[in-house]
């Protein structure tokens, strides 16, 4: 940190300097004086040149008549600036990325349908064999349950008896076990995948129609009918 007094000290410097250069005499000899800065972005010295010490700090460049005719950023804010750039750049290609995915997405969902119906029906294909998978995993899962209660039925009634399980029977009850937890984690799984179906598939439809220029929209209901004047 610099006190008032270094500062004060500072700037009556500079002022020696551009008032020495406004001479003729020393205004040939030397045209231009450089100031340097601290962090914060302050004149800290000025001179003919920048001391080895403040080469990476920040500077500016006077001519005779003490104008600035130019300036340099700092070697922190030189790095600051072209990360920056980087991550600008980067940001850039990702979005150029999503884009050129997107059309190829928008070209596909045109040209694969012909209609919104389309698409419910092969949603509702889509639906229908993860119906079949789930319905075979529920099979699954209700036998490996039964191996897996019957297994410790026969275990609880050895301990009863104040005999020992055996390893065979304690292996059945692992593997009965392994099944059943393998079998639930398939089910949610494909649960899941039911629902990412239904969510995927709506939002096709809502794309599709953003592309077609049309709303999908409920069949509004018939017009009420004026009443029929009555005859004379």
């Amino acid at each position: 940190m610099y006190d008032l007094k270094s500062g004060i000290r500072c700037v009556l410097g500079t002022l020696a300097v551009l008032g020495l250069l406004s001479l003729p005499g020393v205004a040939a000899a030397q045209s231009k004086i450089v100031c340097w800065k601290d962090k914060s972005g302050r004149v800290i010295g000025c001179g003919d040149k920048v001391p080895p010490e403040f080469q990476s700090s920040a500077t500016k460049e006077l001519d005779s008549r003490g104008v600035t005719r130019r300036t340099t950023e700092s070697a922190e804010d030189t790095n600051l600036r072209r990360q920056r750039e980087q991550d600008t750049a980067r940001s850039k290609a990702e979005e150029d990325r999503k884009a050129v995915d997107q059309k190829r997405q928008d070209t596909a969902l045109v040209e694969t349908y012909s209609n919104e119906r389309e698409i419910d029906l092969k949603r509702d294909r889509d639906l229908q064999v993860l119906d079949g998978h789930l319905e075979q995993l529920t099979s699954a899962l209700k036998t490996a349950t039964q191996r897996y209660n019957e297994a410790r039925s026969r275990a609880e009634t050895v301990e009863k008896n104040n005999k020992p399980v055996s390893p065979q029977l304690k292996t059945e009850i692992d593997r009965a076990a392994s099944d059943k937890q393998r079998m639930e984690q398939a089910i949610e799984a494909k649960q899941k995948e039911k629902e990412d179906t239904k969510v995927r598939f709506a939002g096709y439809k809502k794309r599709y129609n953003e592309l077609r220029g049309t709303v999908s929209q409920p069949v509004a209901p018939a017009p009420a009918q004026s009443p029929v004047a009555a005859k004379k």
